[in-house]
């Protein structure tokens, strides 16, 4: 924190921001909806009759692994924008001196595409895919599973249930996600080092080898204490608006 401070300025803490921002709502309603649909087809219930009769686990965590798998492809090409930006360590630039190497989302879109073509803009989107589903049916399962188990038999569980049980939901996903998520982080700025990983499977041997299994849990504290309020909100937001429309 203090060495971006010194390097960029606060401004150094929001690269990336922007593209998240315009694609959380896609990418979240590809995520819940998919999750809703494939239970709507699994249990042939509804939202609210789910309250009354308890979910079947297997059920929620293949919901959770389908709604991950489709929310990776859409996630792709903004992640990999978001994490370029963000690597892009370079202070901002000065009048004459010279540019960085991307000069906001759009440019970085632009670059990529034109020199990797179309598939560029999904580079680390098989990382992403095996970060996101079984993580996902994981996060799915937390959240349900407490919410069973602090709601008593019946009844809709209480915002601050929801809240907790959301917050713990997030950290339990981001424990499974953060390996792959190195992994997937690497891949996708492996496109500026001129091809240093040959795959997945290479990425994984090379970064052990060269920095131990610590590596593949850098960022985990960051990644939890971010996750707890996040998730929570998500999850407070999604019910309401569930009751809100039924």
């Amino acid at each position: 924190m203090v060495k971006t401070y010194r390097h960029e300025s606060v401004l150094g803490f929001f690269k990336g921001m922007s593209f998240p921002m315009f694609s959380i709502a896609v990418v979240n309603s590809v995520l819940f909806g998919v999750y809703s649909n494939v239970l709507v087809a699994l249990t042939a219930t509804s939202h609210q009759e789910r309250r009354g009769q308890p979910l079947n686990y297997t059920h929620v965590f293949i919901a959770g692994c389908t709604a991950g798998v489709l929310q990776s492809y859409c996630l792709a090409p903004f992640d990999l924008i978001k994490v370029r930006l963000q690597n892009q360590t370079e202070p901002r630039a000065q009048p004459g001196g010279p540019q960085p190497r991307y000069r906001g989302p759009v440019h970085c879109a632009a670059t990529i595409f034109r020199e990797d073509g179309p598939r560029g803009l999904f580079r680390g989107s098989s990382a992403l895919v095996l970060r996101d589903t079984p993580t996902l049916g994981l996060y799915f399962l937390t959240y349900e599973g407490l919410c069973r188990q602090y709601t008593p038999d019946g009844q809709n569980p209480s915002s601050a249930t929801v809240l907790v049980a959301g917050g713990f939901a997030g950290i339990a996903s981001w424990i499974t996600a953060t390996p792959f998520d190195v992994i997937k982080s690497r891949m996708q700025m492996d496109g500026l080092r001129q091809g240093k990983y040959k795959g997945i499977l290479d990425c994984v041997s090379s970064s052990f080898r060269q920095e131990g299994i610590g590596v593949f849990f850098r960022g985990l504290t960051i990644n939890s204490a971010r996750a707890f309020p996040v998730n929570a909100v998500t999850f407070l937001s999604y019910e309401y608006l569930l009751h809100a429309w039924e």
